[in-house]
């Protein structure tokens, strides 16, 4: 029980100032899209949606590493949970691969992106994302579960020791693990049928877009250097390389920051579920922490990259900041 107790105390030491990092930041990028009716379209609905699912996962943040702890819990609260967290999660991964698929196709065949489906029915491309996450995490409530498995006679833990089930079942509650609502396939088929590929998706799409962007770069100072007649690139050349080399240094970091944790922890869980070892739940929990945390960051870079998200919040700032300096003299004074 001390244990527990320790470890509840260490997730949400790390996970509450990051979980409201996460509201606040979306929650400021929500306003800016809805005060701005420039904003109102078909991409930045996609791209709220996003935020919704990205806000959702924050608020759901500091119970994804309690999946991973043994707790005392009835059999419809253990699901709840359990299913719940994984259902926002897959959500807003559903909703990230969707936002860069659209921009995806800006970029390399902007002649139909207009005539896309998601254009002409967006709310399909809404139940596409939301719907099939919801199904898939909910398939442990529909019986695709380990509680009633014969392996299941102990395991709570307190401290050290290993209590049997009978001692957990106080007042309906019982011993409560991912391992009994979430079997082996389910875990195997969600991170390599699902959530990798999605990952891979991604990547794929944003190494392409950077592929074409750099061609048509090329262009361009072609067609410059044949306007101005010269052979050795201008300032105005070098600028735009400059640019490029930004954006590609910005994206490879985002990607080290934002994805690589969450993989290194995708991986190490599934190792140690392989072998059926125990591992120390600090290191769960830093892992589990460091992660998800990271990889919810991404919808905030960028929306944070996108100066018409943010420019109401940074006039209100102004504002304020100008109404402090107005009102400094005569404090002083």
């Amino acid at each position: 029980m001390v244990a527990l107790l320790s470890g509840e105390h260490l997730i949400y030491t790390i996970t509450v100032p990051l979980s409201t990092s996460i509201i606040l930041s979306n929650i400021i990028i929500i306003l800016g899209i809805a005060w701005n009716r420039q904003l109102h379209n078909t991409p930045n609905y996609f791209f709220l949606s996003l935020l919704v699912a990205d806000m959702c996962t924050g608020v759901a943040l500091p119970f994804i590493p309690l999946m991973g702890l043994n707790r005392e819990l009835s059999f419809g609260s253990c699901l709840v949970a359990h299913i719940f967290p994984n259902f926002l999660f897959l959500a807003f991964l559903y909703n990230l691969v969707m936002v860069h698929y659209e921009r995806y196709i800006c970029i390399v065949d902007p002649l139909h992106y207009n005539t896309l489906w998601m254009h002409r029915s967006f709310p399909l491309a809404l139940v596409v994302v939301w719907v099939p996450p919801l199904l898939y995490a909910c398939l442990p409530a529909f019986g695709w579960n380990n509680w009633t498995g014969p392996d299941w006679n102990g395991c709570c833990e307190s401290s050290q020791k290993v209590l049997p089930v009978s001692n957990c079942s106080a007042n309906g509650t019982t011993c409560c693990s991912y391992r009994r609502v979430f079997p082996n396939a389910f875990i195997y088929l969600e991170v390599y049928g699902l959530v990798l590929p999605a990952i891979l998706t991604i990547a794929g799409m944003t190494g392409r877009v950077l592929w074409i962007t750099r061609g048509q770069l090329r262009d361009i100072c072609r067609l410059h250097r044949s306007v101005e007649r010269g052979s050795q690139a201008s300032d105005r050349e070098q600028r735009l390389n400059l640019r490029y080399t930004r954006c590609v240094v910005a994206v490879s970091l985002t990607f080290l920051a934002c994805w690589v944790p969450y993989l290194i922890y995708m991986h190490v869980c599934i190792a140690f579920l392989i072998s059926d070892t125990k591992w120390s739940s600090t290191t769960h929990i830093v892992l589990s922490c460091t992660g998800i945390g990271s990889m919810a960051v991404v919808p905030l870079v960028l929306g944070l990259a996108n100066r018409q998200y943010t420019e109401p919040a940074s006039k209100l700032l102004q504002k304020l900041r100008d109404r402090w300096s107005g009102r400094t003299p005569d404090v002083t004074d």
